[in-house]
């Protein structure tokens, strides 16, 4: 039985519910990471008995269930794509966007499929976007490669951001810190293509990359639905 088929308790001298709890748990983990979230700090926000708790939630691991659910209420679309395309793109741009006000959902990406309802509607409505358009199994790689990508560069932006925050230094301030270092080594001339790009590439912020290499995979997911079976 998962979390989502499991009746809530009766309720109590404290009002509790599952809404309540995973809200709060929401609110901790925003304010500080995964690990500000426990079941016994859960309820001490909410002035109850760890135990009480227990009645409506059995694990941590349901707790994260229900919260990575919770904010995909953020990414489902308010209004069906007029293509496959945009669908995808949409679906990136908006676990992007939501990733980036709840920064542990990168922590949860990428695992096992989100079996909450609203997962189940965002999967939903993303296959029906593609429905028609290529074979079922053509539709699932689709998806999948569309969703390494977007998850891939979430995980390094936030990672970058959190970086940031630990050592108090920006990226530019970081790349002038390790400056010295970097031009002593292409110096050796060891390292010819690492220096072409480093003193040739053009500096992109994250919008840009992200919305650039998301552009480039869905061209190729295009190629491959207009390719005809050999």
């Amino acid at each position: 039985m998962t979390v989502w088929d499991r009746p809530e308790p009766p309720a109590r001298p404290v009002p509790l519910d599952r809404e309540g709890i995973v809200a709060t748990a929401v609110a901790l983990a925003d304010e500080g990471g995964l690990e500000a979230v426990s079941l016994r700090k859960v309820a001490a926000r909410l002035n109850a008995g760890p135990m009480r708790l227990y009645g409506y939630i059995a694990t941590k691991e349901e707790l994260f269930d229900l919260m990575v659910d919770e904010v995909q209420a953020e990414i489902l679309p308010e209004e069906r794509a007029d293509d496959w395309r945009e669908a995808l793109s949409g679906l990136a741009h908006r676990t992007r966007r939501t990733a980036l006000r709840h920064e542990w959902l990168a922590d949860l990406l990428g695992g096992r499929p989100a079996l909450g309802p609203n997962g189940l509607a965002v999967s939903e409505s993303t296959l029906a976007a593609l429905d028609g358009v290529a074979d079922v199994d053509t539709a699932m790689r689709a998806v999948e490669t569309v969703s390494a990508y977007f998850i891939g560069a979430i995980r390094r932006e936030i990672a970058n951001l959190r970086a940031e925050r630990a050592t108090g230094l920006t990226e530019q301030d970081w790349q002038r810190a390790r400056g010295p270092y970097l031009t002593g080594m292409l110096a050796t001339g060891r390292y010819p293509a690492l220096a072409k790009a480093v003193h040739e590439g053009t500096h992109v912020d994250a919008d840009t990359s992200f919305a650039t290499g998301l552009d480039w995979v869905l061209d190729a997911v295009a190629v491959r639905f207009t390719r005809r079976p050999v």
